[in-house]
């Protein structure tokens, strides 16, 4: 589930552009694309690979879908997340028992609006034209037991990202056809993001 609320950031980020002068996304656009996740395991000779897509639709929320090996949907909104696997509704947690749900909306949010100062406290963050590295800031925090580091390459969007684990486990993410506001969000995606 942490995986999950990660990722969820990170897409947050990738709505920004994480450029010097971000393209903003406002209420009203749909980021939309396709993700290759592969989970670097201990103990496992090779990644456990999956494939989606994503909705990322600011100030709604965001629809992260896995394709293969399994259909897994976890939708994140400021109401809290809900999971689905195989259609099937798994999980449904509500931000306002969940602390750290609420918190981490407010970063994806504070990402979303090119408010970095909703990552420091968590996160010490060093950029470059191309790259950000992302270090949790405070040992206290449950984001530190769970990421040692994430690194993600930039374009006009983040093209690639790495999350380390204490463990020495690690994601790697690539991110590809991504599209700014090319269709509005159909019914079904409203829907789940209400």
């Amino acid at each position: 589930m942490i995986r999950a609320l990660l990722l969820v950031l990170l897409l947050a980020l990738s709505a920004t552009g994480l450029r010097a002068e971000p393209a903003m996304l406002k209420d009203g656009d749909v980021l939309r694309g396709h993700f290759v996740q592969e989970r670097h395991m201990q103990g496992f000779a090779h990644p456990i690979r999956s494939e989606g897509s994503f909705v990322v639709a600011p100030g709604r929320g965001l629809i992260w879908r896995a394709e293969t090996p399994f259909a897994v949907t976890t939708v994140v909104t400021p109401a809290g997340l809900v999971q689905s696997v195989e259609g099937t509704e798994t999980t449904r947690l509500a931000a306002t028992r969940l602390p750290f749900l609420s918190r981490l909306y407010d970063m994806m949010a504070g990402a979303l609006g090119g408010d970095w100062r909703a990552l420091d406290g968590v996160f010490a963050i060093t950029r470059t034209a191309d790259q950000i590295v992302l270090v949790p800031s405070k040992p206290d925090d449950p984001t530190a037991a769970q990421i040692a580091g994430i690194t993600a390459r930039l374009g006009r969007f983040v093209e690639a990202v790495e999350i380390r684990k204490p463990g020495g486990d690690f994601d790697r993410l690539t991110f590809t056809a991504q599209s700014l506001n090319t269709r509005p969000l159909d019914a079904a995606e409203a829907a789940m993001l209400k």
